[in-house]
């Protein structure tokens, strides 16, 4: 793919609902004079639920991202023709990068998502680090502009990351007791 556009708008992929509905809106705000340009549509699948990625069905599809484990996603040919006629790509994320990419989300940003939604940032992070990325962004245009799309809050899917807490310890109400358990 070209990665030399201004603006990329990043989604993450299970049915491809979004990415079909976000193209079409893209494509009447221009149509209608209400937009100047288009953006690159930049896909995310999970890596084992990857079927516009692998470009086949996938018949037991396995990701900790509940929301976007389809081995058939439902508007797969109107996702691939938002994905070619924008000039983006579809990439795959594994697991771990979108436990990581919520992780930080949270950590950083103060947003938390479920595992599904993490995949855009997970996604991201591929672009901005790694060369065999569907799109790398070492190399885009000064001042673009990148949009990454999270879908669903954490407590949609919260047994991803509750599987992760270590135990939970009760504290004194007290103002120091609950600064030292918030700095651990």
């Amino acid at each position: 793919m070209r990665c030399d556009f201004a603006d990329f708008h990043l989604l993450p992929v299970g049915n491809a609902g979004n990415i079909t509905a976000y193209w079409a809106g893209y494509r009447e705000y221009l149509a209608h004079e209400r937009s100047t340009r288009l953006p690159a549509m930049l896909g995310f699948q999970a890596i084992g639920a990857a079927p516009i990625f692998y470009d086949r069905i996938i018949e037991k599809p396995e990701t900790l991202a509940s929301a976007i484990r389809i081995g058939n996603p439902a508007s797969w040919q109107q996702a691939r023709a938002a994905i070619v006629e924008s000039h983006g790509a579809i990439d795959a994320v594994s697991d771990q990068d979108i436990l990581s990419a919520q992780t930080w989300l949270a950590q950083h940003e103060g947003i938390f998502v479920e595992p599904a939604s993490a995949a855009s940032i997970a996604g991201f992070f591929k672009c901005c680090d790694s060369a065999d990325a569907a799109c790398s962004f070492q190399k885009i245009r000064e001042a673009s502009r990148i949009v990454c799309t999270v879908t669903g809050h954490g407590l949609k899917d919260p047994d991803v990351i509750i599987g992760q807490m270590r135990e939970l310890k009760p504290n004194a109400a007290t103002v120091a007791d609950v600064r030292r358990a918030i700095e651990l």
